[in-house]
């Protein structure tokens, strides 16, 4: 059975799905490895199974800073790691937007004193029951208990001055969902995009407000803060550099392009399928979301062609 790539595997964690369990295994048996990325930063993941997003630690004088939390059956493994790296306590969470494997240990870690922090449709999302669809399947997510639920909210972006860094974290606009935030580590020139970056093809949670064209736009932001030396720690997978990002910014706008012309061309979403326009990056980034199911996702996205005899402007 093919494993499941831990980048996409979000949504059918959230799904539930018997397959897809089967496929990630229990979460519950995951062991956690903790990888310094650079100074008073480091990433935690699972081991031998998938434990939920990659979780950045800020460690230093003034305690602990967690960038996302995991699954929720993680959470005691979570704080075990926390305590091996610092004994300070986890004085502050951020989480990169609200799907439950980046969150799923809010209620662990908040209830012991941890002030959680996120975009406002982060808490509003989780205060509420969620509805998702993906490849076929729909579930409703119930609502997170009120020990899980973000205190601090932002619209724009908020800045703490934290362990000697300073440390920003922005809202983009709408892509993996509506409440996507980067983080941004300035003086250990670190970046975490959460799920607006994770190597493959992106993932789109509609139902949760995400845009696929908001990648271009969160990439751009992320480039912008970057330099050839910053560590990028993406949603799932390894960290990655600046270049890794350009190149996935690249097959993304391609991609874009060659379904716009041949959509422009009158060819049917089929047409465009059978046209194969990711091959040559689907060794590298097909997963869980396959080839066709991104080209969809893109066409879906492109403006209306105009009305049949109506005049452009100049």
């Amino acid at each position: 059975m093919k494993k499941v790539p831990a980048r996409t595997a979000a949504l059918a964690i959230l799904l539930a799905a018997p397959f897809a369990r089967a496929q990630m295994g229990d979460p519950t048996k995951v062991t956690l490895k903790t990888t310094p990325v650079t100074g008073n930063i480091t990433v935690i993941e699972g081991a031998n199974g998938f434990s939920g997003g990659n979780v950045a630690v800020s460690v230093g004088d003034d305690g602990v800073l967690v960038v996302d939390d995991a699954l929720e059956p993680i959470s005691a493994k979570l704080r075990t790691a926390l305590a091996g790296l610092s004994k300070k306590p986890v004085r502050f969470i951020v989480n990169t937007h609200h799907h439950m494997d980046h969150t799923g240990g809010n209620a662990a870690l908040g209830g012991s004193g941890a002030v959680i922090v996120a975009h406002y449709n982060v808490r509003k999302r989780l205060s509420s029951d969620q509805f998702i669809e993906f490849m076929g399947t729909k579930k409703t997510i119930p609502a997170s208990p009120a020990a899980a639920l973000p205190v601090v909210t932002f619209n724009d972006d908020l800045t703490f001055f934290f362990n000697g860094d300073e440390i920003h974290v922005v809202h983009v606009a709408p892509a993996h969902t509506d409440g996507d935030a980067i983080v941004h580590f300035k003086k250990a020139n670190v970046l975490h995009m959460g799920d607006t970056f994770v190597g493959g093809y992106p993932l789109v949670d509609a139902s949760g407000g995400g845009r696929w064209a908001g990648f271009l736009t969160a990439a751009d932001k992320a480039l912008s803060m970057a330099d050839d030396a910053t560590k990028i720690i993406p949603g799932h997978g390894p960290v990655m550099t600046k270049a890794d990002l350009v190149a996935w910014r690249e097959m993304l706008v391609k991609v874009n392009e060659r379904v716009s012309s041949l959509a422009g061309q009158k060819k049917t979403l089929d047409e465009i399928k059978a046209a194969k326009v990711t091959a040559e990056y689907d060794a590298k980034h097909a997963g869980m979301i396959p080839p066709d199911m991104f080209v969809e996702t893109v066409y879906k996205e492109l403006p209306p062609a105009p009305a049949k005899g109506a005049k452009h402007k100049k």
